[in-house]
């Protein structure tokens, strides 16, 4: 049978095979991993949708391919099942449910779920499975050969899955945990191969650079109300609510109100024509383990303050713990990136391709400025608005920041959270 890279998103067209985790003339089990696929929403493991044998690869690491193609073969024990339809239909009823499996720092999508695959089912967990007539577990050929080239004796490797069973995952971080001096170090250079990860977000970034022309605005809002009605109620609102009262919030909070009036700028570029988004899906940039990742806020313009505070813990925690799911990084219109939050003052960001624009927000300090010709130490936080130039000229691009400056300054200990 025909291996097929599943369609696990509607915006998503194509995949970078990462790493083959088994070889031709490998046995595997139904639902065992197969190869790791990186996308620019998600990683996963794409598990095998039969028992069987693999016969040939056919897409090589590293290779980009459209979701659809065959990338493998394999000889079916028994009744033959088709990868297509069924685990499409798993893979994206799994994101729409909201309750993903676990994806480790890794960037594991589909594992150790008793089962999951095509049929999309779960159950409770699975004792640990063992060889035939032996008392020894039973580890996925993934799982041996990671384990045979570091020369890990899993028989001490503990177990994470389903039923306490050994997961790459665990083999990778018994790995992790004693590494040695690679060949390539030395005392003047260490070279760093590409990660799939990395390789895919130097290509979005290549992309961003090269095919949208864009142009750059900044202004100075003026936050000092903000940071006044903060430290009154951060206390009493962290113990409500559980999570802290970032600035991030407010300024959500203000983007959201001025993309609704500026709709221009949540929109995207289509060739001949410009896509205008009637959805105000915020997304928010993390740095994460495997890189950066854009984590998204759906429908931003009809939650408080308060929620978007709650949503930006939530999917920060989940970023930095590698477990957003498809339907958290989809849909996106317009991002926003915290760059204040490393002490930043000025930045330029790169457009989230298609979208129309990026927002950044800086750091706020404390400043001398003029008011009604007396000078006066106010708190002021920069603004930066990167924009596509086919989508947004300066008119358009100066009146969101405006909006979002006019916003931003309107709130104050009057402001309902």
């Amino acid at each position: 049978m025909k291996i097929e890279l599943p369609q696990v998103g509607e915006s998503v067209t194509e995949g970078i095979i990462g790493r083959w985790l088994v070889s031709p003339g490998d046995p595997v089990e139904k639902y065992d991993p197969l190869v790791e696929v990186i996308t620019d929403k998600v990683n996963m493991e794409m598990p095998s949708p039969a028992t069987g044998t693999v016969s040939k690869i056919i897409a090589q690491e590293g290779e980009t391919v459209p979701m659809g193609a065959v990338i493998a073969e394999m000889e079916v024990d028994g009744e033959e099942l088709g990868v297509g339809p069924d685990l499409n239909a798993s893979l994206q009823k799994t994101a729409a449910v909201g309750e993903p499996p676990v994806i480790d720092r890794m960037g594991v999508l589909i594992k150790d779920m008793a089962p999951v695959g095509p049929t999309g089912s779960g159950g409770p967990p699975a004792p640990i499975e063992t060889e035939r007539g032996s008392d020894r577990p039973r580890y996925s050929p993934a799982v041996r050969r990671l384990a045979e080239q570091h020369g890990v004796d899993l028989a001490i490797v503990s177990g994470t899955g389903t039923g306490g069973r050994v997961t790459r995952a665990d083999v990778q971080a018994s790995i992790d945990s004693d590494v040695g001096p690679g060949p390539s170090e030395s005392p003047d250079q260490e070279r760093l191969p590409l990660a799939p990860v990395r390789r895919m977000i130097a290509q979005n970034m290549v992309k961003s650079a090269t095919e949208i022309p864009q142009a750059w605005s900044s202004v100075e809002v003026d936050v000092t109300g903000i940071v006044t009605f903060r430290e009154a109620v951060k206390d009493e609102f962290r113990a409500r609510e559980g999570v802290n009262l970032t600035y991030l919030a407010f300024a959500l909070h203000a983007v959201a109100a001025a993309l609704k009036e500026n709709p221009l700028l949540n929109s995207s570029w289509d060739g001949d024509a410009i896509l205008m988004k009637h959805r105000t899906n915020i997304g928010v940039a993390v740095a994460a383990p495997v890189g950066l990742v854009v984590p998204v806020i759906h429908d931003a313009d009809k939650l408080t303050i308060t929620r978007l505070a709650l949503a930006v813990d939530s999917l920060s925690e989940k970023a930095r713990q590698g477990k957003l799911s498809l339907e958290n990084v989809q849909g996106g219109t317009f991002t926003v990136n915290n760059t204040g939050v490393l002490g930043s003052v000025v930045s330029r960001a790169l457009v989230n391709s298609p979208q129309a624009a990026i927002l950044t927000t800086e750091a706020i300090v404390k400043r001398p400025v003029v008011i009604d010709d007396a000078i006066v130490i106010r708190s002021i936080m920069n603004v930066g608005l990167s924009f596509d130039h086919r989508i947004i000229d300066g008119a358009e691009a100066g009146a969101f920041t405006g909006s979002v400056k006019r916003h931003m300054e309107a709130m104050d200990s009057n402001t309902r959270v």
